[in-house]
């Protein structure tokens, strides 16, 4: 009894973690983003990174870029550029929202 309320707890404290994890409606972060030199104004959701070379990232907004190793904003987060922040990511993809 007591393992399967455990499980049962854990099960739930996982959901809910996803569930903060996922991002809900998009806003729009406002400033601009620089990827590789080209800028997206009030940029939102999922940006396509260099395949072959990491790409250089200005952060000139107000919210955290995410890095993430999948093409398609998927797989693991490799690094957070902060408001404000420069960086080479070596991942694939970035969200901003």
């Amino acid at each position: 009894m007591m393992r399967r309320t455990a499980r049962l707890l854990g099960a739930c404290a996982a959901a809910a973690m996803l569930a903060l994890a996922t991002p809900g409606t998009a806003q729009a972060a406002q400033g601009v983003l620089f990827i590789d030199g080209a800028p997206n104004r009030d940029p939102s959701g999922c940006f396509p990174l260099g395949d072959f070379a990491p790409s250089k990232v200005s952060n000139y907004t107000r919210g955290t870029a995410w890095v993430w190793t999948g093409p398609s904003c998927d797989g693991e987060v490799m690094q957070a550029i902060f408001a404000g922040q420069v960086a080479i990511a070596a991942g694939r993809s970035l969200y901003i929202e």
